[in-house]
C-alpha cells in the first residue's frame, strides 16, 4: 500500500493502483504517519548519506517486550509497503510490520535521555523503559 497527503487528508492505495491512477483520490486500510521533527531528522540523516529521504520501519520479534522496533534508511519501496509521507520524506512500512504498528505516529525525541525515533503505537500494551520494544 502506498499512502499520499494532500493537505490535511491522508490517502492510501497500492502501489500498483497509484501506477495505473496516480491522481485518483484514496483511502483506505490501516494508516502510520511520521511528525514533521521526524521528517526534518530523516531528511537531515539522508543528505549527509547522500541517500533518498525515505525511512522504512519493521518489527521484529525479541527485545525486552516481545517485539523490537528496527529503523533504516531505505532504498525503495516494495509494492505492497505502506507509505505516510511528511514535507517529501516518506516512512515505509511493510505488511507484516504494519499488523502490529497500524495507527501508530513516529516522532523524533530529543530529551535528556538522548535523541532517538520514538514510536507511539496504540496497539501496544506494554513497554520496555527504553520505548525500543513492545507487546500487545
Amino acid at each position: 500500500m502506498r499512502s499520499m497527503t494532500e493537505g490535511s487528508e491522508l490517502r492510501l492505495a497500492t502501489a500498483a493502483q497509484l501506477a495505473d491512477e496516480p491522481d485518483e483520490p484514496y483511502l483506505m486500510g490501516v494508516t502510520v504517519t511520521l511528525t514533521n521533527s521526524a521528517a526534518k531528522r530523516v531528511a537531515a540523516i539522508a543528505q549527509r548519506q547522500g541517500r533518498p529521504p525515505m525511512l522504512r520501519l519493521s518489527v521484529d520479534g525479541g527485545g525486552c517486550a516481545g517485539f523490537t522496533y528496527k529503523f533504516a534508511l531505505a532504498e525503495a519501496v516494495e509494492t505492497d509497503d505502506t507509505i505516510a509521507e511528511t514535507d517529501g520524506v516518506k516512512l515505509v512500512v511493510d505488511p507484516m510490520s504494519l499488523e502490529l504498528v497500524g495507527g501508530s505516529a513516529v516522532d523524533f525525541v530529543e530529551d535528556l535521555g538522548g535523541a532517538a525515533f520514538k514510536v507511539q503505537n496504540p496497539n501496544a500494551a506494554s513497554g520496555c523503559g527504553c520505548g525500543s520494544s513492545f507487546s500487545v
